[in-house]
């Protein structure tokens, strides 16, 4: 066998090993990255935003504050009760502008997504819970403060949280079903 034949069969064998190589890669995340609706329900942050606006679901989302309290008070100067609140948590409230935009279906019945949570940097999440304070209200669907079309709605998310998690605490996460979208809205 010649050198020239020899070469010509070790070129023809890499080539076949370089592409059985790329369709195999190819076939193990085709799935992966062709679906976002998988990604989604996986709970990916698709997004990373500082402080916002993010427009998500025919609304807008502007960050504001964080505060940190012990104990929250409803209007009439009674102790508000949360669930998870035992000793060695505290309560975090995150003061936001919620926008809802023309388009949005329904908004007296909410008319998007409202859920948000808060994420720290080691990969913890805590829902949000809506309760009555005299901070504000917390829901998207208050009767008693509606929200008003094309206008920034102030609105209070509380989540109780280990006192220790504080300082890790990154943003609040917002997602939309109908766009397979997770942004995170950082501090």
């Amino acid at each position: 066998m010649r050198v020239s034949d020899r070469s010509l069969q070790l070129v023809a064998k890499i080539s076949l090993l370089v592409a059985l190589a790329s369709l195999s890669a190819f076939l193990l995340v085709r799935t992966y990255l062709g679906d976002p609706e998988a990604v989604y329900k996986e709970g990916t942050v698709t997004e990373t935003v500082s402080k916002g606006p993010v427009t998500l679901d025919q609304a807008r989302w502007q960050l504001g504050t964080m505060q940190v309290y012990t104990q929250l008070v409803d209007e009439d100067q009674e102790k508000v009760s949360l669930e998870n609140n035992v000793p060695g948590s505290v309560v975090v409230a995150v003061h936001l502008a919620v926008t809802p935009l023309p388009g949005v279906d329904q908004l007296s019945s909410g008319g998007f997504v409202c859920e948000t949570q808060l994420r720290d940097d080691r990969g913890n999440i805590w829902k949000n819970q809506d309760v009555a304070t005299e901070l504000g209200p917390t829901s998207c669907s208050d009767d008693e403060h509606p929200m008003k079309l094309n206008q920034p709605n102030k609105l209070v998310k509380l989540y109780v949280v280990p006192a220790s998690a504080v300082p890790h605490l990154v943003g609040i996460q917002v997602g939309s079903t109908n766009e397979f979208r997770r942004v995170l809205i950082t501090f």
